[in-house]
């Protein structure tokens, strides 16, 4: 940044140019004709120039990095298209991060967790980018926004992107466009992916077919070791980590990872050729995150050797492509007006119940 560059005095102190993603800077008679003047003035536009983002996502750019995802996630038909041409040139970029799911039960600490995590990534001067899926009200759609307050030294590191994506009540809190933001950073030079859900259900099941290694975070002395855990999600585990073992906590930590070990042993590995391991870590001492670090990569090593990481990611792919066909179906077959009012008149004879739901729908669709 020049020196000429100023920024806006609630800026924190030491932050980066990039800080959330984003900076608004004050501009200046000199800038207004220049390359940064040029540049803001695309980002007012309502159509920014397809190649200027491809441009700038390849180069690493986080602001148009951040902006490419925010035309993904709109559903405006006219950023829909600059996105698509936009994710198509990136796609070939692509594909070589790792990616990495995380959950736990709420107070897990997945936060402070990834936060450490991540730290330990860009020291070594490697990038990393999390995409933390917030919770939204399935009535409002609002959505809390706070990961990166919550995750604020590693929000402030240059090797890092953190974007939090409201899920608008979409299925299990997960946003509808991740799959897309991922190809987008991936393109952008980031090497490692963390994906983190909101609570634990249906959004894990989600999540659990965008990335290659998933990471379940519990703690132990919160009463019954499985309280607010779905077998479920258990079983799409490849790894759990309890977290927060550190202080007067180590000795119920330890005991809790021996029962999710006995657990992890009668039942089927999600990932073919691997055994979910469990173990316990300390977020905020770091103790434990060299090793679920360690394994993470003897697990990229071994589904990678064996074939299963490629068929994986095929597999992935296609669902991703089914769930998106599915949601862009419906969402066009509802965009009719002639269609919703036939449907707000099978709506009525349901409610009443002078029409069986099956054949409303039979009759909706023809």
């Amino acid at each position: 940044m020049s020196e000429g560059d100023s920024k806006p005095e609630w800026t924190p102190k030491g932050a980066d140019p990039a800080f959330f993603t984003t900076t608004v800077r004050k501009g200046n008679s000199e800038q207004k004709g220049g390359r940064l003047g040029n540049s803001f003035a695309r980002l007012r536009s309502k159509l920014p120039d397809p190649e200027w983002l491809i441009e700038g996502v390849l180069a690493g750019d986080r602001m148009r990095l951040a902006r490419a995802i925010t035309l993904v996630e709109s559903k405006a038909p006219a950023h829909l298209e600059v996105a698509r041409e936009v994710l198509t040139a990136c796609l070939p970029h692509a594909g070589k991060a790792r990616r990495i799911g995380i959950s736990g039960v709420p107070g897990a600490g997945k936060s402070t967790f990834i936060e450490a995590f991540g730290l330990r990534v860009c020291e070594r001067g490697e990038k990393i980018a999390v995409l933390a899926v917030d919770p939204s009200s399935s009535r409002s759609g609002g959505s809390v926004l706070g990961d990166k307050t919550r995750m604020e030294l590693l929000s402030r590191h240059p090797n890092s992107f953190i974007r939090p994506s409201p899920s608008a009540g979409t299925l299990g809190g997960v946003a509808s466009r991740t799959k897309e933001a991922m190809i987008l950073v991936e393109a952008a030079g980031y090497g490692t992916v963390l994906v983190e859900t909101v609570g634990v259900g249906q959004s894990e099941i989600a999540v659990r077919s965008l990335v290659d290694f998933f990471l379940l975070l519990q703690i132990a002395g919160a009463g019954d070791e499985l309280q607010g855990i779905k077998k479920g999600v258990i079983e799409i585990a490849d790894a759990i980590a309890v977290n927060k073992a550190d202080g007067d906590n180590i000795t119920r930590a330890r005991s809790a990872r021996g029962e999710y070990g006995r657990i992890l042993h009668f039942l089927e590995p999600y990932t073919e050729g691997w055994e979910p391991k469990a173990m316990t870590c300390s977020a905020i001492s770091g103790k434990g995150l060299e090793r679920i670090e360690n394994l993470i990569t003897d697990f990229l090593e071994k589904t990678k050797a064996s074939g299963v990481h490629e068929n994986e990611r095929r597999r992935q792919n296609v669902e991703w492509f089914r769930t998106l066909l599915k949601e862009t179906v419906l969402n066009r077959f509802f965009a009719d007006e002639a269609t919703k009012t036939r449907v707000e008149d099978f709506e009525k004879q349901v409610a009443d119940g002078t029409l069986p739901v099956s054949s409303a729908v039979e009759s909706a669709i023809q």
